[in-house]
């Protein structure tokens, strides 16, 4: 929802309704990145005029402290940043109690390899493809090597663990992030710099089923 138009928030989420799996909501703080978006009582506005899920990405320097209300607001999902949190399985528990599913996102330059004995209390697992804060950057290629060597991860403990990437998601990068191992595409500026965002979701959906026709078993959208 960063690459929406703010002023029309509500219709731009309509805009995609019963297309894009889920809304992914950057919420950031001024701290942890250096922008602000998307406060608790957006999540609210969000919930009464859509009926998709809301995945909710915690680019904060308190994740602790507010991850829980992002969930009780009705958030579908609720990611916070492993370079963030002080207290991985208290947050965690936190979210879930509150009744939202977990992530655990990590940026370009943090291994995965740091948190594997946290993984299995998350629910999603987010590569950032591009240093967190701004819409509209290019997809970082070399990310793909930790993408396919998560995917590998995750198969090998047999976790139950959608890895989802955000960044520079567009028609030119999507298959080759599909064919690395990526379940759950965030896609910003290549949606809603569509002259029809719901068209553009259906056509990297298409793309990354090619790329990766695993994607169609019934376990979760590509594209959000």
């Amino acid at each position: 929802m960063l690459a929406a138009d703010f002023g029309r928030i509500a219709d731009a989420a309509v805009a995609v309704e019963g297309r894009a799996d889920w809304l992914h909501v950057d919420v950031m703080d001024y701290h942890f990145v250096p922008n602000l978006a998307f406060s608790p009582d957006v999540v609210t506005a969000l919930r009464a005029v859509t009926p998709t899920p809301l995945d909710c990405h915690l680019m904060i320097a308190d994740p602790d402290r507010w991850a829980a209300d992002y969930a009780e607001r009705g958030a579908a999902n609720v990611t916070i940043h492993a370079e963030a949190v002080s207290d991985l399985p208290r947050t965690a528990a936190a979210i879930r109690a509150a009744g939202a599913r977990t992530g655990l996102a990590v940026k370009p330059n943090t291994p995965v390899e740091h948190y594997l004995d946290d993984l299995h209390r998350f629910d999603l697992l987010l590569l950032m493809t591009i240093e967190p804060g701004f819409g509209g950057q290019k997809f970082m290629t070399e990310v793909l090597p930790k993408i396919t060597a998560a995917r590998r991860l995750i198969d090998a403990r047999g976790l139950d663990l959608w890895l989802q990437i955000d960044g520079g998601v567009n028609e030119n990068t999507i298959e080759q992030a599909a064919a690395a191992g990526v379940d759950v595409f965030v896609a910003g500026t290549a949606v809603f710099g569509a002259d029809d965002p719901g068209e553009a979701v259906e056509k990297l959906r298409a793309q990354a089923l090619r790329a990766a026709p695993r994607l169609a078993a019934p376990t979760g959208g590509p594209v959000g």
